[in-house]
């Protein structure tokens, strides 16, 4: 039976054992790392235990298992709840019910690991994991050896998180309430000195009832920022000049594509995959380079990633020798493998905008005359419901097939899933709906033949579709 703690408070100096309730969580995954780097001992608990974060958890040494009160046995010093946890989850239930300390992840991250550092937070709708990712590359060329925690896995450093020995600390900030103790968002934890804004979109339906209530956390975010902080700013997006006109304390430096807003820096994609690109700083061309990424989504994030990086002092030649070697981020148009002539590519997209700059992207890089199969799966809580129904249809130019997966009704009145048959009547004959990834898999083996690229869009595990479909594939002859 658990015991009641008589100490409420935690010291990391006094404790030792750290438990991360929901740890495959992308962010509470690189709090464990840093947690373990710092010496602690971590372990952790989760309902959904699959790659690859649960492979990233497995490589660090930290015990994983199912949700149980028998894991909060010893009883550790103090547990770090994600926010995706809720009142009746037994291990919720246990650390209340025994009174032992917790506290969020993002203000452990705030009050344990930013202490004294320049926090270099990366904010918006699309882009975060990418641009933070890079910032961290950019930095480390430089020899800045940073610290960094992001929501996923740069394929540079082979983990989303770590301490660093220099000044800066890199982090991904989520929009995303903290905790069902704390509603803020959680970028509000990260005490933001240099601040990139990409973008903001209506998200996270499952949280914030309309734009304006996460224009209203941006506007908070913006009130953190110290007056010797510098905010990067995407000049280009109209939400985001709304959220400055309501109030901004520090400098702001904006960036915008070539021939659009008026910008301290301009960014143009030298070809349509975003492979090649020039950015400009007060008119003047600065770099030029080409790289791995494909997109022109991932220039704009290049163009905020220089500006922030510049005002803090790298060279533009130290940021241009970072772009080119930059391996970007797992599940981000990742190739999951090829069978058949069949290239399989992973990718966590799963709003409307970063839809359609994936598919384009996708296309644009084809590397025959093949067609390019896009398969979505409708997971996240905005994208289950009605709310981007109509502009669903509209991400899909340039797929030759389209496949959605059912979505699940978990929580949702029937007339507020989003139907995904009307969807694909809209998109065209060439999109349909099939119930689940075995159904899916059945009929790519039929159906996609040698140069065919298959883009698999989802923000889970999706029932390990990437194995399984290569598996499928390399069975047939």
């Amino acid at each position: 039976m658990l015991c009641r703690r008589q100490v409420l408070w935690f010291n990391p100096a006094m404790s030792k054992h750290i438990h991360i309730l929901g740890i495959c969580g992308t962010a509470m995954a690189a709090i464990a790392a840093l947690a373990r780097e710092q010496g602690y001992r971590v372990s952790g608990s989760d309902a959904g235990i699959y790659p690859p974060m649960s492979d990233y958890l497995r490589d660090l040494g930290i015990a994983i298992a199912p949700f149980d009160a028998a894991n909060l046995e010893p009883v550790p010093d103090l547990a770090v709840i994600g926010n995706a946890l809720s009142r009746g989850n037994v291990e919720v239930e246990a650390v209340l019910n025994a009174g032992i300390p917790y506290t969020s992840g993002a203000q452990f991250i705030g009050d344990h690991i930013l202490s004294g550092r320049h926090g270099v937070v990366v904010a918006g709708t699309h882009g975060k994991t990418t641009s933070a990712s890079l910032m961290a590359h950019v930095l480390q060329t430089a020899g800045r050896k940073p610290g960094f925690m992001i929501g996923g896995i740069p394929e540079d450093f082979g983990g989303g998180a770590r301490l660093g020995e220099g000044e800066h600390v890199v982090l991904e900030g989520d929009e995303y309430d903290t905790a069902f103790f704390d509603k803020r968002s959680k970028f509000l934890h990260y005490h933001a000195r240099t601040l990139i804004l990409n973008n903001l979109e209506y998200d996270h339906a499952d949280i914030f009832p309309n734009l304006e209530a996460i224009k209203l956390q941006f506007h908070h975010l913006l009130r953190t920022v110290p007056a010797n902080g510098h905010i990067i700013v995407n000049a280009d997006d109209e939400n985001l000049a709304d959220v400055l006109s309501r109030g901004c304390w520090a400098p702001c430096t904006f960036f915008a594509r070539l021939g659009h807003a008026s910008a301290d820096w301009h960014w143009e994609a030298l070809k349509n995959d975003g492979t090649a690109f020039r950015l400009y700083r007060d008119g003047e061309p600065v770099i030029e380079t080409s790289w791995g990424m494909i997109g022109v989504h991932n220039v704009a994030n290049a163009c905020a990633v220089a500006a922030a990086a510049c005002d803090l002092g790298v060279s533009l030649t130290q940021i241009s020798e970072a772009f080119t070697t930059f391996s970007g981020v797992r599940r981000r148009m990742t190739l999951s493998g090829t069978a058949r002539g069949i290239r399989i590519f992973d990718d966590f997209a799963h709003h409307p905008t970063a839809i359609t700059g994936i598919v384009s992207a996708a296309k644009a890089a084809m590397k025959s005359d093949g067609k390019l199969w896009v398969i979505v799966e409708p997971r996240s809580n905005t994208m289950r419901t009605r709310i981007h129904e109509k502009r669903l249809p509209l991400c899909f130019d340039a797929a030759d097939g389209v496949i959605f997966s059912q979505p699940s009704s978990r929580n949702l009145a029937p007339d507020e899933v989003l139907d995904a048959q009307g969807v694909c009547a809209t998109i065209g004959p060439h999109a349909q709906v099939l119930p689940d990834a075995a159904a899916i898999i059945d009929y790519l083996a039929k159906h996609a033949a040698t140069g065919d690229d298959i883009l698999i869009l989802s923000n889970g595990g999706f029932d390990g579709i990437h194995k399984h479909l290569l598996e499928k594939l390399g069975q047939i002859t």
